[in-house]
């Protein structure tokens, strides 16, 4: 249930699995309440995974009360009307298995990691978490003071945990992606029982979710108690409200500082790119993981081994259902100030512009995409989640088996253009991150300041 906070050095990726393996074989349908279903068989071990994604992030949520989808995500551990309060976590583990649950900007996400044995138990709670959730005033205090509790140890008092907080808000002046997942704490203080109550009516109903169960299953069976515990909720019978607006495109570079509680200055650079599952994005993932993955990678081979101007730096696309952003960081070493850094860094975005990486490079680089693929999906709580996302993005669950295709269609000079078309200094977002003890230093840069 913890907030993604170390999204920069993991990355984001919705991967699928090598063409070369098996197939993932999978069933589908459409329960009459619109809660779609997706089962996967796979007896080699006697676990299974019971999920439900949710078609709910942050960028749902009122610009006076963001927060409230990453809310939910520990509210909904509360308990039901069937459920005693706090009791989620000891019926699962007390079974043998696990329990968590994720939030991002397009959706939220619950699963178990069940003995097989233990199904029936995953499915009714979250049957109960659907229908019957504890929404309610002694919830939304607790929920309240834990929310505050994570924001403070993940983002406030982390250091460089304010990193996407601070950029997102800077690459985006209209869509929701502007504000952070974990939301305004203000907002959540302001918000009566009642709006917490909308939302949960709003959002956490069947036809706006996918139920994705994965592993030691017999697919008949499960289909008789999906039905069971989930085929007399009712609809929520009214249209799921999704944002419009669309982020008009950046036609200036932005800089600017943030003082944090940090010893070594960081350069942040944010890109916008196109929405996962498009031509363009594809080629930019495969850019970004040329740029940072593993020490053989440019970024990591150059700014931080051989010129040691950096203590850790990256890249990775941040793949998201309306048009997302690439972003590239760097902590600098000890003497290094961040004006260098981001000369270093910024030499090798012009070497993929200039150049087509060689033959022997994307070849190693297509290796990497396939083997991701395949550990994305080497366990059955991996299938769930992919088989959930691609039917709710795309639509069409089989891309868990046929995504790959689409990475290996991108080209050297692809690579190359898009580094042209999107790393570009008036679409680009730049931070530096700088010691509060710098700001009362006179500084010899004309960046806008932020404290």
């Amino acid at each position: 249930m913890k907030f993604l906070s170390g999204i920069l050095l993991a990355g984001l990726a919705h991967l699928a699995i090598f063409s070369q393996s098996p197939n993932i074989e999978f069933v589908e349908y459409d329960l009459d309440n619109g809660l779609h279903v997706i089962l996967h068989q796979d007896n080699a071990t006697p676990i299974v995974a019971v999920s439900i994604m949710y078609h709910v992030g942050s960028k749902n949520e009122d610009p006076e009360r963001t927060g409230f989808a990453h809310f939910f995500e520990h509210l909904l551990f509360e308990g039901s009307e069937n459920i005693q309060r706090r009791e989620f976590d000891k019926l699962v583990t007390s079974a043998g298995g696990i329990l968590n649950a994720n939030t991002m900007y397009d959706r939220t996400y619950y699963y178990e990691i069940l003995p097989s044995n233990q199904l029936e138990l995953g499915l009714y709670l979250e049957s109960e978490r659907l229908l019957h959730a504890r929404v309610d005033s002694i919830g939304i205090e607790t929920q309240r003071e834990v929310v505050k509790e994570e924001r403070r140890s993940s983002i406030d008092n982390q250091p460089y945990g304010s990193v996407l907080e601070e950029t997102m808000k800077r690459s985006y002046t209209v869509h929701p992606y502007r504000w952070s997942v974990i939301g305004s704490m203000d907002h959540l203080n302001a918000a009566k029982d009642e709006e917490f109550l909308e939302f949960y009516n709003t959002f956490y109903v069947p036809e706006n979710a996918v139920l994705s169960i994965a592993g030691d299953i017999d697919v008949e069976e499960t289909k008789v108690l999906v039905e069971r515990y989930f085929g007399e909720i009712p609809r929520g019978g009214h249209k799921i409200p999704r944002p419009d607006l669309v982020e008009p495109q950046q036609t200036a570079e932005v800089r600017d500082v943030v003082y944090d509680n940090i010893q070594l200055p960081a350069v942040i650079q944010a890109y916008h790119i196109p929405a996962q599952g498009t031509e363009d994005y594809y080629a930019v993932s495969m850019l970004a993981q040329l740029l940072s993955q593993g020490e053989s990678s440019r970024l990591y081979k150059s700014v931080k081994d051989e010129q040691q101007k950096a203590l850790a730096v990256g890249a990775f696309a941040l793949g998201l259902e309306d048009p997302g952003v690439t972003i590239a960081y760097g902590i600098a070493n000890v003497g290094t100030s961040p004006e260098d850094l981001e000369a270093a860094m910024e030499v090798e975005y012009e070497k993929v512009k200039q150049e087509l990486i060689s033959e022997a490079e994307f070849q190693k680089l297509r290796n990497q995409i396939e083997n991701d693929f395949v550990s994305a999906n080497s366990r059955v709580a991996g299938i769930a989640e992919s088989l959930a996302n691609y039917h709710m993005y795309f639509q069409d669950a089989n891309l868990i088996n046929t995504e790959i295709e689409r990475y290996m269609k991108v080209t050297r000079e692809d690579i190359q253009r898009v580094a042209n078309k999107y790393f570009t200094e008036e679409n680009r977002v730049v931070l530096y991150y700088l010691p509060k003890s710098a700001q009362q230093q006179p500084d010899s840069t004309d960046i806008n300041k932020e404290g």
